[in-house]
């Protein structure tokens, strides 16, 4: 089974954005992972969750829960986490599909 994992992105910093964009992938790659889709967030058509307002969002996929929880908690990974905060708010989820 397949493991997707999807982010939603509320954007801070543009520049520190870039910075982040150009250093995950590589992190990803190293768990077995690939990001399948990148693109900016255009309208909710339900909301009943109140999500808030986000301008992007990124999909992974991983070729099992094992291996998307090991990348999200890895040393590589965990070294991004402060030009991430510049950059953007984040929420991160998997999904099995």
């Amino acid at each position: 089974m397949t493991i997707k994992v999807i982010g939603l992105i509320q954007l801070n910093d543009l520049e520190a954005f870039e910075e982040y964009r150009s250093q995950v992938g590589d992190t990803v790659a190293l768990y077995q992972g690939k990001i399948t889709s990148r693109g900016e967030f255009s309208s909710f058509l339900w909301n009943e969750l109140k999500c808030d307002p986000f301008n992007a969002f990124v999909e992974l996929e991983f070729p099992d829960l094992e291996h998307s929880q090991s990348w999200a908690n890895s040393l590589e990974y965990l070294n991004l986490l402060a030009i991430r905060s510049k950059a953007m708010r984040l929420t991160l989820f998997s999904i099995a599909s």
